[in-house]
């Protein structure tokens, strides 16, 4: 909570289609337990920012900003917010009483349509992301190989523990659409803010290799 700065107070703009390759946006109503008042409270998450941070909006208006991870006191509780390297995959209100709530995305948004199509069409939303786990899953599968020559390769690995030869071989482009299919996959377990240690794995795998 050290890391929350006050905010300038300018108004929330309305989440437009555009805005899906600029930001995300998060909404929950939380109800004041002294006097009952409703007040609703919006999260904007920035995409390609050089420091992941996260702004908090009080009815429409600026009240906070933090970098990630980051904790925003409100009504009754706190919002906290947590990040990885393939983005925000968790963020809920947790009650002064240690209960927890889900802050749903914006309609409007790619991850509130995601989250559309999983109330909506339960089974094929089910489908949709054990597929992702398992595209996933074939991506380092294949990349271990790859990775453990390219160790053995360094100098002082081949003098004193020998050379290992990846006993899988595929051209550069299957490894391109490979490596499409993963992060595709790991997008669309980050737009249903699923935190897993294999996105983890093929992001940071990606990253290094950039």
């Amino acid at each position: 909570m050290k890391k929350v700065k006050e905010g300038d107070g300018h108004l929330l703009k309305k989440y437009r289609i555009w805005n899906i390759f600029t930001h995300s946006l998060f909404h929950i109503e939380i109800t004041n337990d002294t006097d009952g008042k409703i007040t609703n409270y919006a999260i904007r998450s920035r995409y390609f920012a050089e420091e992941p941070s996260v702004d908090l909006y009080r009815k429409g208006r600026h009240v906070a900003f933090s970098k990630l991870p980051a904790a925003f006191p409100v009504d009754n509780g706190v919002i906290e917010i947590t990040n990885s390297s393939s983005g925000i995959n968790r963020i809920h209100y947790i009650t002064d009483q240690e209960g927890a709530f889900t802050i749903y995305p914006d309609k409007r948004s790619i991850r509130g349509f995601r989250m559309w199509v999983h109330k909506r069409f339960p089974k094929i939303s089910s489908f949709i992301g054990g597929m992702a786990v398992v595209i996933l899953l074939i991506s380092i599968a294949l990349s271990v190989p790859q990775l453990m020559e390219t160790i053995s390769e360094i100098p002082w690995v081949s003098e004193n523990i020998g050379t290992f030869v990846s006993p899988i071989t595929l051209s550069v482009w299957t490894y391109f659409w490979i490596g499409i299919a993963a992060a595709l996959a790991g997008t669309e377990r980050t737009l249903m803010l699923r935190s897993h240690w294999l996105i983890d794995i093929e992001m940071g795998s990606s990253l290094g290799g950039d």
